[in-house]
């Protein structure tokens, strides 16, 4: 790979075979960043968490959360970009997750609010009813300074992986529309427009089949709060997405979808996050690599730059090489999801593939950015852990993405369940049939059917070797359809 695309994210994504839309003006984007975003997305994670006004002068409660001006500058490149807006009415859902590339290579904690606006929009136009999508959801396409947000609030104090057993807000119906009560612990993006929200319906059994999928307004029909933010959590990284703790106290929403099948609205929302989280650690990763190759070109040591050492060039065509696998992985998800995002259950063979390659795009990209990013530092040297320069800022940020949308645990017993009653594995076995070696495709087939003849208990128990071994395995072999494979 010509050693200069590393340093842009456009000219990667040129690398690997992607062409851009006429109507996606992505170098524009890039421009942009590189003139004034990079500036801004500093000052913003020098600040920290932003803060938190809860009452106005006369003592009315506003909850309104206070950035710097530029932020908001900074927020609204994206969505005027397209990053909801194409998904409907532009160059299609991959196109948002270009956007989103670009974004997280220079700011991953800001790709979030487009994530969960997007992942809203798509909900919401898949199982809203005329009226709410006529209501609520052009100004979520909208591509001016009065753009709505959205949010996906799932997790509450108990935790998010079991959400039949720790999701507490309850849901009444109230006419035509429903009250929720209730406490969201990790609220990406407080302060949305709009979020879906899981809840349980009153008399609804305490597990996952008693949850539904509801759309909450920032506003009561009368423009009084819909919801209250009790405060911001302050995070080691992703400084550019408020994330809160919200309160519920008779809140006037929606229901999605219907009542018995909202388990699967609430994980078809988390699985276009998760997408969209490996794609933002792919982005993460080149940025990392991208920050090395800039100092390992210029640092002297023992009489030449460093990069020119035989140990660092290895180490850096090593990770070069897991970049690009990394990125066929996730974007071959992307690829599905355009595919598959239509569908209702039950779903397809072909929706089951989706579900497994998300779950390991998701917890292998994540880990991937981490360590790439600690090995960024390691690239620096001393210079890597001072705050005043970038480096050390991508380990933090990466850190917090094998968490969003489910820990590496929930994706690997996930993936598993897809694979145990789906048989999803037969599929993602044919998918790569074509590129892989055929004795290693046969090995990894059996070794996988073998796990699955373990007991339930065995099964987990040793699950992570084989996920881990499986997501690195499909990874290299999708990375053989793109140039240079």
């Amino acid at each position: 790979m010509d050693l200069d695309a590393l340093h842009t994210p456009t000219r990667f994504l040129q690398s690997m075979g992607l062409s851009f839309p006429p109507e996606l003006d992505l170098q524009e984007l890039e421009n942009w960043w590189e003139a004034e975003g990079k500036a801004i997305s500093m000052m913003i994670d020098r600040m920290g968490t932003p803060w938190l006004r809860a009452y106005d002068r006369f003592g009315r409660r506003i909850d309104e959360i206070l950035y710097p001006p530029d932020y908001r500058r900074m927020l609204l490149q994206g969505y005027r970009a397209g990053a909801v807006w194409h998904a409907f009415e532009g160059a299609g859902l991959s196109a948002t997750f270009l956007i989103g590339y670009l974004t997280a290579f220079y700011d991953a904690g800001l790709y979030c609010p487009y994530t969960v606006s997007l992942a809203t929009a798509l909900a919401l136009h898949k199982y809203g009813d005329p009226d709410l999508q006529a209501r609520f959801l052009p100004p979520l396409l909208r591509r001016d300074g009065e753009v709505w947000q959205g949010a996906t609030w799932m997790t509450e104090a108990g935790g998010g992986s079991d959400l039949g057993a720790t999701v507490e807000t309850l849901a009444r119906p109230d006419g035509g529309s429903w009250r929720l009560t209730g406490e969201k612990y990790f609220a990406s993006n407080a302060g949305a427009e709009l979020a879906v929200v899981a809840a349980r319906p009153e008399g609804a059994p305490r597990t996952v089949r008693g949850l539904a999928l509801f759309l909450l307004p920032r506003y009561r029909e009368d423009g009084s709060l819909n919801y209250l933010i009790r405060r911001l959590k302050d995070k080691i990284g992703t400084r550019s997405v408020p994330t809160g703790e919200v309160e519920l106290r008779d809140s006037e929403a929606y229901l999605l979808g219907r009542q018995e099948t909202g388990i699967y609205q609430i994980l078809e929302v988390l699985n276009v996050s998760r997408v969209a989280n490996s794609i933002g650690s792919v982005a993460l990763m080149q940025r990392a690599i991208a920050e090395a190759l800039a100092f390992a070109e210029r640092r002297v040591a023992f009489g030449r730059p460093i990069l020119q050492h035989p140990l660092m060039r290895r180490q850096f065509a090593e990770r070069i090489r897991d970049l690009r696998a990394a990125f066929a992985l996730a974007w071959t998800t992307v690829r599905l999801l355009e595919e598959v995002w239509p569908e209702h259950p039950p779903y397809s063979e072909r929706y089951h593939l989706f579900r497994l390659l998300t779950h390991l795009a998701k917890y292998w990209t994540a880990e991937q950015a981490v360590q790439t990013a600690k090995w960024a530092m390691e690239v620096h040297g001393g210079m890597g852990v001072l705050g005043e320069y970038p480096v050390e800022r991508w380990l933090r940020e990466a850190m917090i993405l094998p968490i969003w949308e489910g820990t590496p645990h929930r994706q690997i017993l996930d993936g598993l369940e897809a694979m145990a009653r789906k048989g999803a594995h037969r599929a993602l076995m044919e998918m790569l049939a074509a590129r892989a070696d055929p004795r290693a495709l046969e090995e990894m087939f059996e070794r996988v059917e073998a796990h699955l003849r373990l007991s339930s208990e065995e099964q987990e128990a040793q699950a992570e070797a084989l996920f881990q071994d499986l997501a690195r395995f499909t990874a290299d072999t999708l990375s053989r359809s793109f140039p240079g494979g």
